[in-house]
């Protein structure tokens, strides 16, 4: 595992799982993307055609209950698609947060409030299958290069934009964790040193000043401020309520998108110079409102361009994309880290962060 990069064939051995010898007839693999406000989930045949998808609109809930709601939810997706956990190969979860993928355990998930959470032998206790463990953005990176969205791209990032901001790297075809894996935490790289004070600890992050919840509270506060704005219309403001206003050139609006769009773009810029990727791919949540959130970000990298000739060369056209509109991407990242389980005769392997 040198430099934080895992060769393809880096899946760590384990033992004591409750399937070391699954019948043949398991062919099915289930991918869960847990969210802070809902659990997305999907069944997919062994050619990954999709047999069944379910999204619940409500919270994981507390650690003590976590296991038994994915368990649950994933019971109700088999359902949809005719289909028992008795035809399960393996289960992947991605989750928002510190994931350590080799023990399965949730390290810290502050969003939903988990510390040190035994998730994968939980969930195999529950549903009596394999499942593997890992961090949301990082297994929506696995799942894009799996799946060739981005064709032979072999270096890229994925950029999630939403309740939180964070990257997940492949670099050489490979997912890069970083020696701690937590690379591409850019969420959390400071862009206002008097900005609002972070979850971390930190004043102005990126996740301050142009997340979701960000973008949102910042028209918020504006607007109880006095500001004049057609969002005040708004039982409650959502960023692509602002980024849609901002479309239709509200003042309020267009000034906070532009904001975010230079934060985004100043932290594109340093994934690019650091990495050296040929691509980043942006969704997540606030991506959905489409055409206007890229448009700010690119215009912002555009000064970018015309200030440094070395900037121009690095952020070249086309280097930044939006994720096609229904990717299910935190779904599909679920599906990669749960063919990555071999249970055959010969002995199970589990997901380490190894590209399948």
């Amino acid at each position: 595992m040198t430099d934080g990069l895992v060769p393809a064939d880096g899946l760590v051995p384990a033992s004591g799982s409750p399937a070391d010898v699954r019948p043949h007839d398991r062919d099915l693999r289930v991918g869960v993307d847990v969210g802070g406000s809902k659990i997305a989930v999907l069944v997919v045949e062994g050619d990954h055609g999709i047999r069944g998808r379910l999204v619940v609109p409500t919270p994981v809930g507390s650690p003590d209950t976590a296991a038994d709601h994915i368990a649950a939810t994933v019971a109700a997706a088999l359902e949809t698609a005719g289909a028992s956990v008795d035809s399960v190969a393996a289960v992947g979860v991605g989750v928002p947060g510190r994931v350590d993928p080799v023990a399965g355990v949730v390290s810290l998930a502050v969003n939903l409030g988990w510390h040190r959470l035994p998730l994968r032998e939980q969930l195999e206790g529950r549903l009596g299958v394999p499942c593997a463990i890992e961090n949301d953005v990082r297994a929506a990176a696995a799942g894009i290069r799996e799946r060739r969205l981005l064709g032979e791209v072999e270096d890229f990032v994925y950029l999630s934009v939403g309740t939180g901001i964070s990257a997940g790297v492949v670099l050489g075809g490979q997912l890069y964790r970083g020696t701690r894996g937590l690379a591409g935490e850019v969420g959390h790289i400071v862009v206002d040193a008097d900005g609002p004070v972070c979850s971390c600890g930190l004043r102005g992050c990126l996740e301050m000043m142009a997340s979701g919840p960000a973008v949102a509270r910042l028209a918020d506060d504006a607007i109880r401020a006095g500001r004049q704005s057609s969002l005040a219309a708004c039982p409650t403001i959502t960023a692509i309520d602002v980024h849609a206003a901002a479309a239709a050139d509200d003042p309020l609006a267009v000034e906070i998108v532009a904001a975010a769009g230079r934060a985004l773009a100043r932290a594109i810029h340093g994934l690019v110079m650091t990495y050296d990727v040929e691509r980043v791919i942006v969704g997540g949540g606030v991506a959905g409102a489409g055409r206007p959130f890229l448009a700010s970000i690119e215009t912002a990298l555009d000064a970018t361009r015309a200030s440094s000739e070395l900037a121009a060369e690095m952020l070249g056209p086309g280097i930044v994309e939006l994720l096609p509109d229904g990717s299910d991407t935190g779904a599909w990242g679920a599906i990669t880290v749960a063919s990555s389980i071999d249970g055959s005769v010969e002995g199970q392997r589990r997901w380490s962060h190894a590209m399948p």
